[in-house]
């Protein structure tokens, strides 16, 4: 039987993607050894994972990463003794993008092609690292092996259209990556010693393996294997070159070193190396933790979201040490879900080796560990200055806010950080505290309102009395919002309360007045019982003449609207329409319906009523065309 064979086709977000690296990243060339030497180093990393559990696989070898390259041949040569992959990983992951981020990846790519270059930080964000060698590479060959697989796999393409994928031959386990260079500029020679060497410890110094090279040494000739003249005295040449391994990387482990002792660039490198993002920090936390336990911590903040942040499979940047030993990456136990886009290392001698998930879920220093590093992170958030903190806020807002639902501990710190547009602040965002420091005198209450329109809720109709006693709204337009305010029912002893539901309490309505509309509010109850269960007189309108309104506890309308546009089923509810009785429409339509209670043109009335209410708050009205045709037919009566 022969051996299995497939020449397949690049997909077409993966051809996209080739041309703008190799037409856009030109300049940037270098960062391929770093990308390859990199996802060399994760291979790795799954090595040693899997062998805690399986300690045949490593046995007493030594885990490394091997450069090699041969000016004459113009080739590169990268290879680990990693995890390996099969025939079918090979063409999982080379060739195509994992679907999970190729909507995002194609948008991200559809805004490069509009600006006809491509952001460095695409590459690291969507996992295709690899394909950075066709920067460099006419050619790229790769040979991978299993531990557990009796043939290897070879897959070799030249980054135009298509790719081949073969069974092939390997002696060891792991995986080599063979470059056949283009024709460089002559300042781009990455054969030569030197330009390796400068790049490895520029970007990859810190790699926790040793990257080896076969390098040119001299050395001196053995005395008993030189020729001697007659008086004893060497002929020829005393020294000779010979080629030894020689480790290019310090392997220094960055935090456990003093911070003092550690670049910015240093810093830098190892955040693109540890999360794979081009962009640099925003910020970053180094410390040792001393106490009855020690252990090293070094955080990052990215200054991008990661696209796929919100999304449930993504794995988080945590990555446990034990004394400098890999123990496993995605570490979810180490922090929380709504900080999982913080990259970083925490190294814990008195974790043991093979500790798994389901230990480290009960283990009580880890419980420690996790609770210290949430504490200092808030803490860098806070301190922050205002604009730094605007930068993050625009990116991770979100983020922190889905914290305050489901991290009691640390709800009150998570909404000190939490920031708002409101009615007053100009586009700008305000803070809790900033909002409460500019409470009106006699002003008891936070007032908010949801919805997914800034300018709906802006102008919306329920803000009018609030707006005329001069009061501050805070405009919350994420859809997280709505789990933040069940979760909060105050702040700093201020009750927060939504402006579209329950008695604002802020006017009284006169009584008297009151009774001399109940028989047409009754009315118009009649006409609108499916949709309303309730027509009362407004205390929260001052010009509309009507807006919908709900209960203390019952669902907003932007809550019923994330349901339904989510796919869950939102149960019916009916809203209360307030009408305002100051209004001269209202006035009309009392006459009208004093005078004859039987006019059809009151339950045209009372719909447009209800329309306008919906309209009011950005929704949609069920019948358009009728509301279009009423509008029409006042509009001709009133001309």
């Amino acid at each position: 039987m022969g051996k299995k064979q497939e020449t397949r086709e690049f997909k077409t977000e993966v051809q996209q993607m080739l041309h703008l690296i190799i037409n856009s990243l030109y300049s940037n060339s270098e960062i391929f050894f770093r990308e390859l030497i990199s996802n060399a180093s994760d291979a790795l990393d799954k090595l040693h994972f899997e062998a805690q559990t399986n300690p045949e696989l490593i046995k007493d070898e030594e885990l490394h990463i091997r450069l090699a390259a041969d000016k004459d041949k113009k080739t590169i040569t990268i290879s680990d003794n990693g995890i390996g992959m099969t025939f079918d990983e090979v063409t999982e992951n080379i060739g195509t993008i994992a679907k999970s981020g190729t909507a995002a990846f194609m948008k991200a790519m559809e805004e490069s092609k509009k600006q006809e270059t491509l952001s460095p930080e695409l590459i690291g964000q969507f996992g295709v690292g690899f394909y950075s060698a066709f920067i460099v590479a006419s050619k790229v060959t790769l040979l991978t092996k299993t531990a557990n697989s009796d043939t290897a796999v070879k897959w070799t393409s030249d980054g135009t259209g298509s790719y081949t994928v073969e069974e092939a031959e390997k002696d060891e386990r792991g995986t080599t990556i063979i470059l056949e260079l283009k024709d460089l500029d002559e300042d781009q020679d990455f054969t030569e010693e030197f330009t390796i060497r400068s790049i490895v410890k520029k970007h990859s110094d810190f790699v926790s393996y040793p990257i080896i090279m076969n390098v040119e040494k001299t050395e001196p000739i053995p005395e008993n294997e030189q020729v001697l003249d007659g008086e004893g005295k060497p002929v020829g040449e005393t020294t000779k070159k010979v080629l030894k391994d020689e480790t290019l990387n310090s392997m220094k482990a960055i935090w456990t070193r003093s911070k003092s002792d550690v670049t910015d660039d240093e810093y830098e490198e190892f955040y693109k190396h540890l999360s794979h993002d081009w962009n640099p920090p925003l910020d970053k936390i180094h410390m040792k933790f001393e106490g009855t336990t020690e252990y090293h911590t070094l955080l990052y903040c990215p200054s991008k979201a990661p696209f796929d942040m919100f999304q449930q499979d993504r794995k988080n940047g945590m990555h446990l040490y034990c004394k400098r030993v890999f123990i496993m990456d995605d570490c979810k136990e180490l922090i929380p879900d709504y900080l999982g886009f913080i990259s970083g290392v925490v190294d814990a001698p008195d974790l043991n080796l093979n500790v798994s998930r389901e230990i480290l879920q009960q283990n009580r220093l880890v419980t420690n560990i996790r609770k210290n590093i949430v504490k200092k992170i808030l803490a860098m958030f806070k301190d922050m200055d205002k604009e730094k903190y605007q930068t993050f806020y625009e990116e991770f807002g979100q983020a922190l806010k889905s914290g305050i639902p489901t991290d009691f501990e640390n709800k009150d710190k998570l909404a000190d950080l939490i920031r708002y547009t409101s009615t007053k602040s100009d586009g700008k965002l305000v803070s809790l505290k900033e909002y409460v420091e500019n409470m009106k005198e006699g002003q008891e209450t936070i007032y908010y309102i949801t919805g997914d329109n800034l300018a709906s809720l802006m102008n919306s109709p329920h803000l009018e009395v609030l707006k005329d006693k001069d009061y501050e709204v805070l405009l919350m337009t994420d859809p997280v919002d709505e789990w933040v305010v069940q979760s909060l029912p105050e702040y700093d002893g201020k009750k927060l309360k939504s402006a579209e539901k329950g008695d604002l309490e802020l006017d009284e309505v006169d009584d008297k007045k009151k009774d001399e509309f109940t028989p047409l509010f009754d009315f118009i109850k009649t006409k609108l019982d499916e949709n309303v269960k309730e027509v009362k007189p407004s205390t929260r309108l001052k010009e509309s003449v009507s807006c919908l309104s709900g209960d203390d506890f019952e669902m907003s309308a932007y809550m019923e609207k994330i349901m339904k546009a989510s796919g869950q089923a939102a149960p019916k509810q009916k809203r209360i329409l307030e009408l305002n009785i100051d209004h001269p429409v209202i006035n009309k339509i009392k006459s009208v319906f004093e005078t004859d209670t039987t006019n059809p043109v009151l339950k045209d009335y009372s719909e447009l009523l209800l329309d306008l209410a919906v309209i009011g708050e950005g929704g949609k009205v069920e019948n358009p065309a009728k509301f279009n045709k009423t509008i029409g037919n006042l509009m001709a009566d009133a001309m």
